[in-house]
């Protein structure tokens, strides 16, 4: 099935994994342009992005994306861990024949895409984390200083299991306009729009997949972020509510071959306005 994104088009397929399961896959194409596997954030569907398309197409990279389970057309999967994301991308990566591809995510995109960083080294050629978490109970991080109380009383949930969370979610917490910045305000009613567009579609059958997503950050992520050894791009705002930019420092001093880019206007979405960069970073290691 295809669907027409201005002068893009992005092709959907439903891949049936080895056990049975359905993930459902997004291909922006060409065929020879250097594939880059977008992670969505949580909660969100996991169409590319396409305020980026642009800048693939003037790049020759090749956006690839999929929903994770539980979200769109793909097959939820209770108490995945984080780890599980890179073997969903070899799956998809050998469906489609990439030998060879980076991976990019947005805030808990970004601990999937470094899953395959970790653990497919032979297959990933570069790797970009914006906004992204560092692993919950690690040293010398102070994990929820400098998160918007909505959003540490979600984690909290999710740390204390699956019943807290669930009954947490049961209460359909508000939305907390004061988790953005002004910053990231303008980005959500100007360049980032699209991003209304991927949310809506996540929640239509209700907050499991985001559980599933909450629950696999406080856990063991199933690989050591210093185990990376493919090159890797940090892009935070200072300003982030959402996921402060310790994370990202953090991130920084563990992953070998990190560069670290803090922006110091941004916030949580505002920092997709230099996406287009880590593109070119990306495009520079192809």
């Amino acid at each position: 099935m295809g669907s027409n994104t201005g002068e893009d088009m992005v092709t959907e397929t439903a891949l049936t994994l080895q056990n049975g399961a359905t993930l459902h896959v997004y291909d922006t194409g060409p065929a020879d342009g250097f594939p880059v596997v977008w992670h969505h954030g949580t909660p969100n569907i996991g169409a590319p992005p396409e305020p980026l398309f642009g800048a693939a197409t003037r790049l020759g990279l090749r956006f690839v994306a999929y929903d994770r389970p539980g979200y769109g057309g793909s097959t939820p999967r209770p108490d995945r861990p984080v780890a599980s994301a890179a073997f969903d991308v070899l799956a998809l990566a050998d469906a489609l024949e990439l030998d060879h591809y980076s991976v990019l995510g947005h805030s808990g995109g970004s601990p999937h895409a470094l899953a395959s960083a970790a653990l497919h080294p032979d297959r990933v050629v570069a790797a970009v984390s914006i906004a992204g978490l560092a692993p919950f109970t690690v040293g010398g991080l102070e994990w929820f200083a400098g998160m918007y109380a909505g959003g540490q009383a979600t984690l909290r949930a999710a740390a204390a299991g699956r019943a807290a969370k669930e009954a947490y979610e049961a209460t359909e917490p508000p939305f907390d306009p004061q988790m953005f910045t002004p910053a990231d305000h303008a980005a959500l009613n100007g360049p980032w729009s699209w991003l209304n567009a991927v949310v809506g579609p996540a929640m239509q059958s209700g907050p499991a997949p985001l559980i599933d997503d909450d629950l696999a950050y406080v856990r063991p992520w199933g690989f050591d972020p210093a185990d990376i050894r493919v090159p890797v791009l940090l892009l935070h705002g200072l300003h982030d509510r959402v996921v402060p930019a310790t994370h990202s420092e953090w991130l920084a001093h563990h992953i070998p071959r990190a560069e670290l880019r803090l922006t110091p206007d941004d916030g949580h979405l505002s920092i997709l306005n230099h996406a287009e960069s880590a593109l070119e970073w990306i495009a520079a290691r192809t």
